[in-house]
């Protein structure tokens, strides 16, 4: 009995140090990017490339995915007002009929982007592998990320610990999260950014180097 109490002892402490440490991680990224994060496009820097972050193409309720339409808008916004040249959509191509950077571009497009200047990069599985591709086959240095306020403080920081000169374009937010997992796995991801930086994680996949604005877009 004494054994078992133990036990649940133990994991409820390292379950608790668990939640501590990833709030913690999240507020810690929320500082170190705040400077670097923009809600008004005119103060961001001018930059060649914007680097899209990807999201499912469709919400959990059927419908097109708030996140998703959101970031389209605030990209299409940034190219608009001359801010970038080129927009690299980065996601996850995990088969034939799941296609986020497509689907971005598709969307893009449908908002007035013309399709010479948008990139795709298939490869981007998650936040640190768009960041990675972005500077390693893709050869980027100065990027202005788009991606939601919660979401930029992590790729900001991931950026910038790779000499990345990074910049975020914040997306409206979706004021009702569809579920509490879209809320809450900011946290373990910010503490798993930390992991990624300390460990030199590399991306799930390489590629040829894509030069952009002189290779036709992929």
């Amino acid at each position: 009995m004494r054994f078992a109490l133990f036990v649940v002892f133990a994991v409820t402490i390292v379950v608790l140090a668990t939640v501590l440490l990833s709030w913690g991680a999240q507020r810690r990224l929320e500082v170190l990017a705040g400077s670097f994060v923009m809600a008004d496009p005119a103060r961001l820097p001018m930059m060649d490339v914007a680097l899209v972050l990807g999201a499912a193409p469709i919400g959990p309720e059927g419908g097109p995915n708030r996140y998703f339409e959101y970031r389209l808008d605030a990209a299409a916004a940034l190219w608009r007002m001359e801010k970038v040249r080129y927009l690299l959509v980065s996601g996850d191509n995990r088969s034939a009929d799941y296609d986020e950077p497509t689907a971005m571009r598709a969307g893009l497009i449908a908002r007035g982007v013309p399709g010479e200047r948008i990139y795709r990069d298939s490869g981007g599985l998650r936040t640190r592998d768009s960041i990675l591709r972005a500077k390693q086959v893709f050869g980027q240095e100065r990027l202005i990320i788009v991606s939601q306020h919660f979401h930029l403080a992590r790729a900001i920081f991931l950026a910038r610990q790779e000499g990345i000169e990074a910049w975020g374009f914040g997306a409206r937010d979706v004021d009702r999260p569809y579920s509490m997992f879209t809320t809450l796995r900011r946290y373990p991801s910010a503490l798993r950014a930390y992991y990624d930086v300390w460990f030199d994680t590399p991306p799930r996949h390489g590629g040829k180097p894509i030069v952009i604005g002189a290779d036709p877009p992929t």
